[in-house]
């Protein structure tokens, strides 16, 4: 069953890459920055899910340049900023690296532009991110940190999805520092609520 559910996955992703092709392809024509900063997210997104790490990297170096070189107009409004986005995307591509400082840094930073930002549910995002990459770490603390913070503003915000994750997320650290009892149970309210 986990094979086929891995190959399902795989080929719903690879049926997207035509899609983040077309726009990055249409995002060059139009030689705006903004639009290339989302094509190459889209590329970079795709590329990361795919397994592709290397490429995904390029994209999103690509993005993130384009955005630091300042005067970037957004023509449009996002769910959440694309530089944020894309800067979650870039600390998780250095923990595969192995860069796990820079990797911290860089979520710290994706975090503080979405505060700046006034991005409330880019902020949700980001600091579902760094949870995860606290779970990957196993730093049980720092996932209790992460996902008050998230349970808090997911609560504040009305953002359903992004309360449910936190806390799940919560209950395994609650388990991990032995309150099994009651991680379980979180786990289980936030399964419920997803």
């Amino acid at each position: 069953m986990g094979l086929w559910r891995y190959s399902y996955v795989t080929d719903k992703l690879s049926a997207t890459m035509p899609l983040a092709k077309r726009v990055y392809s249409l995002a060059q024509e139009q030689n705006d920055s903004s639009l290339m900063i989302g094509a190459c997210a889209a590329m970079g997104t795709t590329h990361y899910y795919l397994g592709d790490f290397e490429t995904a990297r390029q994209y999103i170096t690509r993005a993130l340049q384009i955005w630091r070189s300042g005067g970037v107009r957004f023509s449009f409004q996002e769910v959440d900023a694309q530089s944020v986005g894309c800067l979650r995307l870039e600390a998780l591509l250095q923990w595969h690296f192995g860069e796990i400082p820079s990797c911290h840094a860089t979520m710290a930073e994706a975090i503080s532009l979405a505060r700046k930002l006034n991005d409330m549910h880019g902020l949700a995002v980001a600091l579902g991110y760094a949870a995860r990459l606290a779970y990957y770490e196993l730093g049980a603390l720092e996932v209790e940190r992460l996902t008050s913070d998230l349970i808090e503003l997911s609560t504040r915000q009305n953002l359903a999805f992004w309360l449910a994750i936190g806390k799940v997320v919560r209950g395994w650290a609650r388990s991990a520092l032995g309150n099994t009892a009651e991680g379980l149970s979180r786990i289980e309210d936030g399964i419920d609520e997803v």
